[in-house]
């Protein structure tokens, strides 16, 4: 892939001095660097699901323009990023060979045949997962004491509050072609939403486990109970209040009706997004 040489990017790790790392202090919260581990396959895994989503959206230039020249940077460099940040905390962890075991299973998950079937709802679902990382890194940034990850965390939110923007314009872009209501898109939502937590976090947590703890690799009650604690660590401190904001916009649901809505969404989001 050539990167647009006009598009700059927002931040860059170069200038983040890694060296500043309160490495005792980022040690000490054991379940909180599985849970970047797991980031940061998932982000590094970015360019697949770009050369997916070119191909699904063969014929706009718009649209593939800003998926390859920035979407795709950016989502690389967060996967760098949280890389960059375990290797300093955590030096003894093979994080390559947990990338390409846990790689070699995700990339059978990701094909064209799992996208919606129109290209308006494969932008809501592309919303979704926007609101999940957001909110996701938003969280992380809220459980952290650690400064420089802080910092980077603030930096990956932003960059994915953004990339929803972008998505959600192009859902609004192709639903006046198509025309989607919304059931059609409520569908597209959920749909999703139960994907995001069936494939991606559970088989990224599933290798770094297995990197981590290999004495514990068959041990499935211990993972379970694992996976358990940073799922709760996540949702002490999720804001469902901007996780549902998100997932609504796309729903197009009238002001009056939004508050009666708001609280219940707000429960079922955050018990599916991390549950």
């Amino acid at each position: 892939m050539t990167i647009d040489s006009k598009h700059v990017m927002p931040w860059r790790i170069e200038d983040i001095d890694l060296s500043r790392i309160d490495r005792q202090r980022a040690a000490a919260n054991e379940d909180l660097l599985l849970l970047l581990c797991a980031a940061s396959f998932i982000e590094s895994g970015t360019d697949l699901y770009t050369s997916n989503l070119t191909a699904y959206f063969d014929g706009d230039p718009e649209v593939s323009a800003w998926l390859n020249r920035e979407w795709e940077p950016e989502e690389l460099q967060h996967g760098r990023a949280l890389k960059a940040y375990i290797a300093h905390v955590w030096p003894e962890f093979d994080w390559d060979t947990a990338f390409r075991n846990f790689f070699d299973e995700y990339s059978k998950t990701c094909s064209l045949e799992e996208f919606e079937k129109t290209r308006a709802l494969e932008m809501v679902a592309r919303c979704v997962v926007e609101t999940g990382t957001a909110t996701l890194y938003r969280a992380i940034n809220e459980c952290s004491d650690e400064p420089v990850l802080k910092e980077i965390t603030d930096h990956i939110r932003s960059d994915e509050v953004r990339h929803y923007k972008h998505f959600f314009k192009y859902f609004k872009k192709y639903n006046l072609i198509e025309g989607n209501g919304r059931l059609a898109v409520l569908g597209a939502l959920l749909r999703r939403v139960i994907e995001i937590k069936s494939e991606d976090s559970e088989i990224a947590l599933r290798h770094v486990f297995a990197i981590r703890y290999p004495e514990r690799v068959h041990d499935s009650a211990y993972n379970r109970e694992r996976a358990s604690r940073i799922s709760s660590l996540v949702r002490r401190n999720l804001s469902a209040d901007m996780c549902v904001k998100m997932l609504l916009k796309p729903l197009d649901i009238p002001a009056r009706i939004q508050p009666g809505v708001h609280y219940p969404l707000a429960k079922v989001a955050q018990h599916v997004f991390f549950r």
